[in-house]
């Protein structure tokens, strides 16, 4: 039996073929090239004074982002896929949804850079910011207020791998349809995921990560159904103007037709070095989503269809024997970031 076997939700067994086929049809373009084109023109001819063919200025539309948009749409089985400059860039857009007095529910676990982007920029917006512990639903429940506009969870989270009930939340929210639901699925990427079939309204990806997989490209997505949110964030995306160079749509392009193989490998290796460190002396404790031992494994077993790379280790002592474990690391590499094809570590 393989590891993934225990998981209810089973792999999409034509992603492979959605990831190297999916916004990347020939046809469309005039040369029929067969690999995406990278397309570096700024402007674009128009037929008669206000008469657009397909696209009109870089900022607002480019062929080779395009392709890209809607290969990530296809992945995470959605209508619409919105690409940005970065993660923080996408969810700034995400923010630009709701308006001054308006309050945001956050998960307390969060990465770094949008936990800072929560307590010291979102605030100066005239917006109040809650930050809970999501992994119990009732918390979010309590905490809704009547200028509630959106909640926002990772899961698993950065860094401490706690996990939240998407279905539970969506549940939560059920009678107030006006709040915006966001899930940022970085840890996961689509392969293993999909947030949007449980109840989110918004799923987030830093496509750094796991998506584009090779350490090479800052680049975000925003990835939505429903029609009113694609047509907002589209307008964002041109009036704000926070969008990637065709060569980064074309590296991360490139880098999607390998996820699945990569997903795969990410797990085997993650579990089996969770399972080492698990049973090392000094090692304190492990949060694997996919060890028995994680506080919320049954719920990883029910919302997922496997597991990443990403896990959290408690080594025994403190600071000291931590920088000195990781000052001595061998074939990891102690730096910032996750999801490549380098093995990384860091201390929180």
């Amino acid at each position: 039996m393989t590891e993934n076997n225990i998981y209810a939700i089973k792999v999409d067994p034509h992603f492979a073929t959605k990831a190297i086929h999916c916004g990347q049809e020939a046809d469309q373009w005039d040369s029929l090239a067969v690999v995406t084109p990278i397309v570096t023109s700024s402007t674009f001819k128009q037929k008669s004074p206000g008469v657009v063919t397909s696209f009109e200025y870089g900022r607002s539309g480019n062929p080779t982002r395009k392709s890209l948009e809607k290969c990530i749409a296809a992945l995470e089985d959605a209508k619409h896929s919105v690409c940005f400059a970065s993660g923080l860039a996408a969810l700034d857009t995400v923010i630009h949804l709701i308006n001054a007095g308006d309050h945001i529910i956050s998960g307390d676990d969060v990465y770094g850079g949008t936990a800072r982007y929560l307590r010291q920029v979102v605030p100066t917006m005239g917006l109040e910011v809650s930050f809970v512990d999501t992994s119990n639903v009732e918390n979010v429940r309590s905490s809704i207020k009547k200028n509630t506009k959106l909640v926002w969870i990772e899961t698993p989270a950065n860094p401490l791998m706690k996990l939240t009930d998407i279905a539970g939340i969506r549940k939560v929210l059920e009678s107030r349809r006006d709040i915006l639901f966001g899930v940022d699925n970085t840890f996961m990427s689509p392969y293993y995921q999909r947030p949007l079939a449980f109840g989110a309204d918004i799923v987030l990806h830093s496509l750094t990560k796991y998506i584009n997989g090779h350490c090479d490209v800052i680049m975000g997505a925003l990835v939505v159904d429903r029609e009113d949110l694609f047509e907002k964030i589209k307008f964002l995306q041109n009036a704000i103007g926070a969008v990637p160079s065709p060569q980064d749509c074309y590296q991360v392009h490139r880098g999607i037709k390998t996820l699945h193989i990569r997903m795969k490998e990410h797990m085997r290796n993650g579990l089996a070095v969770a399972r080492f460190l698990e049973s090392h002396p000094h090692v304190d404790r492990v949060l694997h989503p996919g060890l028995p031992s994680h506080p919320q494994h049954k719920l990883a077993l029910k919302q997922t269809s496997g597991s990443s790379g990403m896990l959290c280790v408690y080594l025994k002592g403190g600071l000291k024997e931590s920088k000195l474990f990781l000052q001595n690391l061998k074939v990891f590499t102690l730096a910032e970031s996750l999801g490549g094809y380098k093995s990384l570590a860091e201390l929180p």
